[in-house]
């Protein structure tokens, strides 16, 4: 029996770290359950190396890393880096689900000025990578005194959006967002973010082109827990691209992931074609633990067959 009992209790506290792999603070870092990353960044940034070191204000955008997975109802992600406190824009899309948008369109929701990156009528509109079809958009921004971070959120094709609400740097509040207008979770759809600036290590600055450069060993940055119900509720694999852009959606940099290689700032969302891109632009997050990424293998691919 005592052996019997001692298995039961084995298994019991195997199921529970099982089920808690991703029970992190949401802080703005990549504690090592997150494992290696799924994608890093290559090219040196064209939106300012910031230098500052402080937790909330940075002094320049960029994307070095991109950690993630799937665990207890959520997706998690932690996007190391920059972003600069001047309420430049951090955009986030989701491929979770059958169909969404290859190209954006006209017909979704403005919410946070999201229109800004979609056709207006002329044909055009942001052009992902193919295979990538966004259903969901989720955009941080920083800045103020006092400083403050705001989360807004689109459903892509859906003509749906809200503003999920007022975040803190480095975990405060346990990443909770106050303030949004979405129906459910006190306005914030559940969602938990929090952003920690303070790195001054991965890539440098550049110009154009902007030079070689590597985001490897860099763990904070923004930080997003999201429950699956409001992505579509997800079983599998999921696609994400993250790109910084400007302060009203209307100047995309070169800081991509995944890594838009050698690339010059973009400018004008509506013009951008990540097909055209060396590389693949954007990573997979997986139910689990995560692991690492070739995109270079990808990007090899690609260039064959395009």
């Amino acid at each position: 029996m005592r052996k019997s009992a001692t298995a039961l209790l084995a298994t019991v506290f195997a199921s529970l770290i099982a089920t808690s792999a991703f029970a992190v603070a949401v802080d703005g870092t990549a504690e090592v359950v997150y494992g290696p990353p799924l994608a890093i960044q290559d090219t040196n940034t064209g939106f300012g190396d910031s230098n500052l070191g402080q937790v909330d204000y940075a002094n320049g955008s960029e994307l070095d890393a991109a950690f993630g997975g799937i665990d207890g109802g959520f997706l998690y992600l932690v996007l190391a880096g920059n972003l600069e406190s001047n309420f430049n824009k951090l955009e986030i899309f989701i491929d979770s689900k059958g169909g969404g948008e290859n190209r954006l369109l006209g017909t979704n929701s403005n919410q946070g000025g999201f229109l800004r990156m979609c056709d207006d009528g002329s044909g055009n509109g942001l052009i992902f990578e193919t295979g990538f079809e966004a259903d969901y958009w989720i955009s941080p921004t920083c800045g103020g005194a006092p400083f403050a971070m705001y989360v807004d959120y689109v459903v892509v094709g859906g003509g749906v959006g809200y503003y999920l609400g007022q975040g803190q740097a480095g975990g405060g509040g346990g990443g909770a967002l106050t303030g949004g207008n979405a129906p459910s979770g006190g306005g914030s759809l559940g969602v938990l973010a929090s952003i920690n600036n303070s790195t001054v290590a991965g890539v440098a600055g550049g110009g154009c082109p902007p030079g070689a450069g590597s985001g490897a060993g860099v763990t904070t940055g923004f930080e997003v827990a999201i429950p699956l119900a409001a992505i579509g509720n997800p079983t599998s694999c999921v696609n994400v691209v993250a790109f910084v852009n400007g302060s009203s959606h209307d100047y995309v940099s070169n800081q991509v992931l995944g890594a838009a290689t050698g690339a010059c700032n973009m400018a004008d969302p509506r013009s951008v074609d990540f097909r055209q891109q060396p590389g693949v632009q954007f990573f997979t997050v997986c139910p689990g633990l995560p692991t690492s990424a070739t995109p270079s293998t990808w990007g090899r691919v690609k260039t064959l067959y395009r």
